[in-house]
């Protein structure tokens, strides 16, 4: 059957362009079976080898070393493809943290609470969470009227290297292009991702400052080089939380905003 498609496709009158699209398609499911394959002995050889369990999702170039690092985009070959919002390849408690550095913010609300939800599977009885992402009360302090210097050091910055079109250096062009550009679909305040965390069965949730933990795993972690001095710090909210058995899952409202 296969060899009479490609005769028909090769005698078609689009000719060449037909015979290697259907190459190409022919390819793809055996390149993504492959990866597949690969992700999975990269899964088997790091769980066999370490001990403590340590997984990133969204690592980007921020490569870890310890820690299987994963991505939805895997340029990296030192990384397995993961979608941080659907079902992951792991079987419940089976790390002891996990980590993500500005990626939550890429996806809807919604996609956000499923990620943290298979967070609290995957982790062991005692394991940890952190989640560094933007926060929505650095966008609002921009906007005040009496800036600090890395605040003005900031804007001008981010109008120099990514909005050239702007007009002026002002808090309301980088904050426009903030919540619109660069994939981002949800800012999170603090008390919104405490909730969530909260309500996805965390415990213990506490806020940090960039690259400081009291766990000695979970510093130095955030990748601050990426920009200049200070400006990850300014933008980010890095919450902590600890995964304490399955039965505080759907904590109420009141008690995530306490």
């Amino acid at each position: 059957m296969l060899s009479r498609l490609k005769s028909a496709v090769k005698a078609s009158p689009i000719g060449e362009p037909a015979q290697h699209i259907y190459i190409f398609m022919r390819l793809v499911p055996r390149a993504v079976m492959r990866f597949m394959r690969r992700d999975g002995k990269c899964i088997r050889r790091y769980l066999s080898a370490h001990d403590v369990r340590k997984l990133q999702l969204g690592s980007g170039t921020n490569i870890l070393d310890g820690w299987l690092n994963s991505d939805y985009d895997t340029t990296q070959f030192e990384t397995i493809f993961l979608d941080a919002t659907g079902k992951y390849p792991f079987e419940d408690d089976t790390f002891d943290y996990v980590f993500s550095e500005h990626m939550i913010e890429h996806v809807s609300f919604e996609k956000g609470q499923t990620m943290l939800r298979e967070c609290f599977r995957v982790l062991r009885d005692g394991g940890k969470i952190r989640i560094s992402t933007p926060d929505m009360a650095f966008l609002i302090s921009l906007y005040g009227c009496d800036k600090s210097e890395l605040q003005k050091a900031y804007i001008n910055w981010v109008v120099k290297e990514f909005l050239p079109d702007a007009p002026l250096a002002e808090d309301t062009f980088v904050i426009n292009s903030f919540v619109r550009n660069w994939g981002h679909t949800f800012i999170y305040d603090e008390k919104t991702l405490r909730f969530c965390l909260a309500n996805a069965g965390f415990a213990e949730i506490k806020r940090y400052n960039l690259n400081q933990s009291d766990d000695r795993y979970l510093c130095d972690l955030e990748h601050a080089k990426r920009m200049p001095e200070g400006f990850l710090q300014l933008e980010s909210l890095v919450m902590e939380a600890v995964k304490r058995g399955s039965g505080s899952r759907g904590i109420s409202t009141s008690i995530a905003a306490q």
